[in-house]
């Protein structure tokens, strides 16, 4: 043990030996210059110092350092641009020896809010580098300034910080710990980001508003935007806080300007545009143009909840669900007899399948935006197979309406569900569902402002959001529910309520042959006019088996008739009677880069994003796109037409609509010199509204 004991305090002599004799061999490194920690002893809470951090470029003659300033508590400082109160760190450095400029880099700053007044600025500590730039690098430096600098809580204080240091640019050594700290404060100065693919800046001097449209291929989570600049008309403006609207990757902040001397106008106006968000700092110049900017404002999920509902009521009359009608009135008048008890619950049911429904819908959208797929309201008219299968429901429907068919369970089966009460729930449940899904090609008024925030927000509010659908468009089920007795005041079922279910019924026929021809959009016109023709053979033969051949024999002239007649009574109209629709608007393909451009030369640029399966695109393309006046100013010169088509599905269209927080069709926009961001048109069109919008992307307006 003792002989053990000898060897470790020789070994740890030799290892002492050793540490000295490389300390000595090392030579000393000396310390960046820095001036210390500068205090004021009338207000100790800010502390500041400036360090030499040894890193120079003689190529360039600079040396990077930087300003730290410490303060305690609650107490904190101002960034280049204060915002509402505050002043920012200004340096007087002319008594400085050998050095042209000093640089100052910011660190992305906080917001404060103190009483209503908005400030930007640093609280604890902040590191804000510093680049020096000498007409000599090898001549000695002497910096000789003095610091301002405001700090506030409660109250504010200014205070001067006079700060010394000299040091031989081409004698200077790194200092690891000046070098990280400099590291540190530059990790947080926004740069440039090619992550930003798109940003756009409006001015609209008349509402003395910014507009600021960026767009990041990662999206954003939370972002916060500044706004300032190097000029004298830019520094005497101040910008209020905010509105932020995401949509995907499209970021749109929309600000209020205003300044002490006067009204400012910022068009042609260089302008820094500062991102904040999760772990993301940018920032870019942007010269703004001249356009209207509307006041962007939040939507509460108390407002989408109550624009769900009332979208969802309003399409229960929208022209896709008018087919639905007719089951909806045979069961109704039908539920009449029947106790009260029951109609309840028949009606629940099929409140119950609208839910059911809009829950389907709502999975569907969310596994296509984990998964990262293309996805909004009716998309799945996109697809031919679900084209195909609402055909083939409605025919069925149809020529069940029509009397062609009845399903028929097992004796057993009835016997088991007649003692449960009543044999219909499930029937009532499907009729819901098929309302829901044959509604989607319909937009209403209020529905795409709650279906955009549903697909903007998490996938919890989504199903909240589109709950909310499914109870609007499900209240007219619920009142009947509510009220039994409403049904039994409706007059009993006669001849009148045959013909009424024959008149639906062919209405649901018609319905199958307009989907039917969507069809022609993924197969060939051959197939289709195939299907067609099978569905109307079998339609025949069914009505020969059920009703005799003279019946379907009737029914094939009334169909001959019919088209006959319609097709004279269109001619005779055409000539004589009323204005024809004239031939389709020469649209040319939706393309935004070409956008910007027409805009640049004057010209006016009217887009149509629509598709075949949208009725409401429809109802806007015949009443109003191909009616004068709108007809002649889309053609006139200066006007440009694009269309974009959603009928399949196209990724190039989906992002053009998410771009503006639209996840549906149809959309409508105006872009012009007046309005070269664009002035967005409602849902359901009309003449004045066109019109209107193209007068003020003009850069005209009606006085």
């Amino acid at each position: 043990m003792h002989a053990a004991k000898i060897i470790n305090r020789l070994s740890l002599m030799l290892v002492s030996s050793l540490c000295l004799a490389l300390l000595i061999a090392t030579p000393a490194r000396s310390e960046s210059p820095s001036t210390g920690w500068l205090t004021d002893a009338n207000h100790p809470p800010l502390t500041s110092r400036v360090v030499i951090t040894g890193a120079a470029d003689p190529t360039s003659s600079t040396v990077n350092g930087f300003l730290e300033i410490q303060l305690e508590g609650e107490w904190k400082t101002y960034w280049r641009t204060p915002g509402e109160g505050g002043v920012a760190p200004s340096l007087n450095w002319q008594a400085s020896k050998n050095i042209k400029n000093i640089e100052w880099h910011w660190p992305a700053p906080e917001r404060f809010d103190l009483l209503g007044i908005d400030t930007l600025g640093y609280k604890h500590n902040v590191v804000i580098p510093l680049t020096f730039t000498l007409d000599d690098f090898n001549q000695t430096t002497l910096f000789n300034g003095t610091f301002t600098l405001s700090s506030c809580t409660t109250i504010c204080v200014l205070n001067d910080y006079p700060a010394n240091l000299t040091f031989t640019p081409s004698e200077l050594e790194i200092n690891p710990e000046a070098l990280h700290r400099y590291a540190q404060g530059m990790s947080q100065v926004p740069q440039p980001s090619p992550l930003i693919e798109h940003l756009s800046t409006t001015w609209d001097e008349g509402a003395q508003r910014l507009e600021v449209i960026a767009q990041k291929k990662m999206g954003w989570t939370s972002p916060d935007v500044l706004i300032d600049g190097e000029s004298q008309a830019v520094a005497d403006v101040f910008f209020s806080v905010p509105q932020v609207v995401v949509n995907g990757n499209t970021l749109q902040a929309t600000f209020d300007a205003s300044s002490w001397m006067g009204k400012p106008n910022l068009s042609h106006t260089a302008l820094n545009v500062t991102f904040i968000d999760d772990n993301f700092l940018a920032e870019q110049s942007s010269v703004p143009k001249s356009g209207i900017v509307t006041a962007s404002t939040t939507l509460s999920l108390s407002s989408a909840i109550l624009f769900a509902l009332l979208g969802g009521l309003i399409l229960n009359i929208m022209p896709c669900v008018l087919p639905v009608l007719g089951i909806k009135l045979s069961g109704v008048v039908t539920a009449q007899g029947l106790e009260k008890t029951k109609i309840r619950r028949q009606f629940i049911a099929s409140a119950l399948g609208i839910l059911f429904s809009f829950w389907l819908i709502a999975a569907f959208l969310s596994v296509l935006k984990l998964t990262g797929h293309a996805f909004g309201w009716g998309i799945q008219f996109q697809s031919p197979i679900f084209i195909g299968l609402m055909a083939t429901i409605t025919a069925l429907f149809a020529a069940n309406m029509l009397g062609l068919f009845e399903i028929r369970l097992p004796p057993n089966v009835n016997t088991w569900m007649a003692s449960k009460g009543n044999n219909s729930y499930a029937g009532h449940f499907i009729q819901g569902m098929f309302a829901t899904l044959l509604a989607t090609p319909c937009s209403a008024p209020f529905l795409g402002t709650a279906v955009a925030f549903a697909l903007t927000t998490n996938t919890l509010m989504l199903f909240v959001i589109f709950t909310a659908l499914a109870i609007g468009m499900a209240l007219p089920w619920l009142l009947v529910a509510l009220f039994p007795s409403v049904a039994k005041r409706l007059p009993k079922p006669g001849h009148w309520m045959k013909v009424v279910k024959i008149a639906f019924g062919f209405m649901m026929l018609a319905t199958a042959t307009w989907l039917l021809s969507l069809l022609a959009n993924h197969l060939s016109s051959g197939w289709v006019v195939s299907l067609v023709l099978l569905g109307a053979m079998l339609l025949l033969r069914r009505t020969s088996s059920v009703y005799g051949k003279k019946i379907a024999v009737v029914m094939v002239a009334i169909g001959i008739l019919f088209s006959a007649t319609a097709l004279i009574a269109a001619s005779l109209t055409a000539s004589r009677w009323a204005t024809p629709l004239p031939a389709d608007i020469a649209w040319e393909r939706l393309s935004e880069p070409r956008i910007a451009k027409e805009v640049a030369q004057g010209k006016t640029v009217f887009i149509d994003v629509t598709a075949d399966w949208c009725i409401t695109c429809q109802a806007n393309k015949i009443g109003v796109l191909l009616q004068d006046p709108v007809y002649s100013t889309l053609g006139s010169d200066g006007m440009i037409a694009m269309q974009g088509n959603w009928t399949v599905a196209s990724p190039s269209v989906t992002q053009y609509l998410q771009k503006y927080g639209r996840f549906g069709v149809p959309f409508n926009i105006v872009y012009g010199p007046g309005a070269p961001q664009g002035i967005p048109l409602p849902v359901i069109l009309s003449s004045d509204v066109v019109l209107n919008a193209i007068e003020l992307a003009k850069g005209k307006t009606n006085e």
